[in-house]
């Protein structure tokens, strides 16, 4: 379909959303939708890393050379990358993907940035690299729950949003509380969405049985490419558990289990965990069109809508 992507049909510069839970089938659906002059920014929080190329599920060189990728491969695995790198990153990259006539598909799957970008980031505090690793050390020494009723006691409303496992949400309302003295929940975001250009949002979704079944048969295919041996390499290098690329699911569980079996199973769990929260958190973003990985003619009537 030949056609200039710069401008919707509001004359508002156009952007794309596509996302999904974990295996869905975005990587499938982006190249149906090549033909479209797309730039993809990627919104992984894992493919960011180099070296985690198959754990991670990221596109090969030939797909890459196809369609252009950008915020892959960009940081080494002792190195962060947050949600505000995201939005910095993505700010930057669209106007130039604009510039040259093509569409700006925002595709991944960490719904966190997907929010970030579309209402802003929140006013709180940035990292305290101090007090993070301080809270870091907490938990390693005395578990999760006392934590979680220092911030029930601190900061009631957030504690009530955040599920007791989730430790990175934990540990930020307290690095917000300890280093600002306010709770996380008394900072505000942006009330509504961004109006600089027209967002079409898409979310791929399977029945959940089929999605359970796909994440299983791509972990099983990770460790027939060689999985194990690219967690090995990356130790080679010095990378360790504590390291925020290696506590990725399917290179964290390597650290738990010496039996391939076991770790296998973990990473299946944990991905299939992880699909399920993702799904619950899709949910907060408004406005967005449920498609099958298969529908591209939907997809393309959205797009140009």
């Amino acid at each position: 379909m030949a056609r200039s992507n710069s401008l919707s049909v509001t004359n508002k510069p156009a952007v794309v959303f596509l996302f999904g839970p974990t295996a869905v089938g975005k990587t499938e659906c982006l190249a149906d939708l090549a033909s479209l002059n797309i730039e993809i920014i990627s919104a992984d929080s894992m493919q960011v890393y180099r070296g985690m190329n198959i754990g991670t599920a990221k596109p090969d060189a030939g797909f890459l050379k196809r369609i252009p990728h950008h915020l892959i491969d960009i940081r080494n695995p002792d190195e962060q990358f947050h949600a505000g790198d995201f939005v910095t990153e993505a700010e930057r990259l669209i106007p130039g993907i604009l510039d040259k006539g093509a569409l700006p598909v925002i595709s991944g799957g960490t719904a966190f940035y997907f929010l970030n970008f579309l209402y802003g980031l929140p006013e709180a505090p940035p990292t305290n690299r101090e007090t993070a690793e301080t809270l870091r050390r907490e938990i390693l020494s005395g578990g999760r729950e006392r934590l979680y009723e220092e911030l029930r006691r601190c900061d009631p409303v957030t504690a009530a949003r955040i599920p007791a496992g989730d430790t990175y949400r934990l540990t930020r309302a307290l690095e917000v509380y300890r280093s600002s003295g306010r709770p996380l929940s008394s900072f505000s975001t942006e009330p509504s969405p961004r109006t600089d250009y027209d967002i079409k949002i898409i979310e791929l979704t399977r029945p959940r049985d089929e999605l359970y079944a796909r994440i299983n048969r791509r972990v099983d295919m990770m460790f027939e490419q060689g999985l194990a041996d690219e967690w090995r390499s990356l130790c080679g290098c010095g990378y360790t558990s504590e390291m925020p690329g290696m506590k990725a699911i399917g290179y964290s569980e390597f650290f738990l289990s010496d039996d391939e079996d076991e770790v296998r199973d973990l990473i299946q769990r944990h991905s299939r965990r992880y699909a399920k929260r993702q799904m619950t958190f899709f949910r907060k973003i408004p406005n967005r069109h449920l498609v099958s990985p298969r529908d591209t003619e939907t997809m393309r009537r959205i797009i140009f809508s």
